[in-house]
């Protein structure tokens, strides 16, 4: 998914630093049928905004994403995915926070 979002980024015109893109990823087991079995991943990722860039795509290419990840698109229906990020806007606003439900 961090490959997919970077791309999703940087097609909208907003490239990132190396440095400037990390995700954390947490899963979670449950026991299905007696089988210990992976129901869940959660993404966190954290992003430095270059300055300027305009808002509205960010969000479309966090909101985006998942969808389009091979990865995620291939869990679809036995993992559940979901994502959530800081946004660091540096000079141009406010840290925010985004994720998926």
């Amino acid at each position: 998914m961090l490959g997919t979002l970077n791309g999703a980024l940087e097609v909208r015109g907003i490239p990132l630093a190396s440095d400037a893109l990390s995700a954390r990823a947490e899963g979670r087991n449950e026991v299905v049928d007696r089988v210990i079995t992976l129901t869940g991943i959660h993404v966190h990722y954290a992003i430095r905004v270059p300055a300027g860039a305009p808002r509205e795509k960010v969000d479309r290419a966090l909101e985006t994403h998942a969808r389009k990840c091979p990865t995620a698109r291939s869990l679809e229906g036995a993992v559940k995915v979901t994502w959530s990020a800081d946004v660091d806007w540096g000079e141009s606003g406010k840290p925010t926070e985004r994720g998926s439900d």
